[in-house]
């Protein structure tokens, strides 16, 4: 694994890292606004990323099965789907509305809102790896440069997901160094997934546009599920669709312009 492969997977982590260090910075609780228009944006970034720089990606890399080259999108879309739902059925975890969802724990409320951050990163984590994985094998429907957009685009997603971990740890009253340090490891995951999907997809070369697409859809039901329905409760839910669009147009120029 040279350099530019190592730095790349590690750019969404310290995208976290920045944004946790917020909690340094800010008032004791984040804006109300403030934090829609950062849910929106965050949307908006992995929307643009599983289009653009994986669901196409996977669709050009089966355009040798003709008429039927939707199926490895199509079928990756829905595991990742499904791959998540299981895990927020499974794993007791907490939103930022302090909904609790997942088997009954006696966990923490601390503990539960990390684990539905490091529920988000996994599939980004995934997401990075792959490309990068396609990149590496020299592959033409992917590159260097689209893999380190991909990573850009989501550590600038991370940075606002990391101060939304944070700040409200501080808030439980939580001390900013550990609730600075709880929103850092939350992201230890993203570039713990990359490398992990890098190595197994040497080994699965054939279903990489399969696992393209599954990144696609597990990262569409983070923001469905879970980011769109927080930025939309109570009032000014227009702030979210603005921060949406701002996410996507940022993401899709990056892929565009770096791919």
């Amino acid at each position: 694994m040279n350099t530019s492969v190592l730095i790349g997977i590690m750019i969404p982590f310290i995208g976290t890292t920045l944004g946790a260090a917020c909690v340094f910075f800010m008032k004791q609780k984040m804006d109300n606004r403030v934090q829609k228009v950062l849910l929106g944006f965050a949307s908006g970034v992995m929307i643009a990323a599983s289009v653009w720089s994986l669901l196409i990606p996977a669709l050009d890399m089966s355009a040798s099965l003709g008429k039927l080259s939707f199926i490895p999108a199509a079928v990756g879309f829905l595991l990742g789907i499904f791959f998540l739902l299981f895990l927020d059925r499974t794993i007791p975890h907490m939103h930022l509305d302090h909904q609790v969802e997942g088997k009954k724990s006696h966990l923490q409320r601390t503990t539960m809102l990390i684990l539905a951050v490091t529920m988000h990163n996994f599939p980004e984590g995934m997401a990075v790896g792959v490309v990068f994985a396609g990149a590496l094998m020299g592959n033409n429907d992917v590159s260097i440069a689209g893999a380190i957009a991909l990573s850009l685009g989501i550590a600038i997603q991370n940075f606002p997901e990391g101060a939304i971990i944070s700040m409200p740890l501080k808030s439980e009253g939580v001390s900013k160094g550990k609730a600075f340090l709880y929103g850092m490891l939350s992201g230890i995951v993203e570039p713990m997934g990359a490398i992990l999907t890098i190595v197994l997809s040497q080994f699965f070369v054939p279903i990489l546009p399969y696992l393209l697409s599954f990144s696609a859809g597990a990262m569409a039901y983070v923001v469905v599920e879970e980011l769109i329905p927080e930025g939309s409760q109570g009032t000014h839910s227009n702030i979210a669709t603005i921060g949406f669009a701002i996410g996507f147009v940022i993401m899709m120029i990056l892929d565009v312009a770096l791919g």
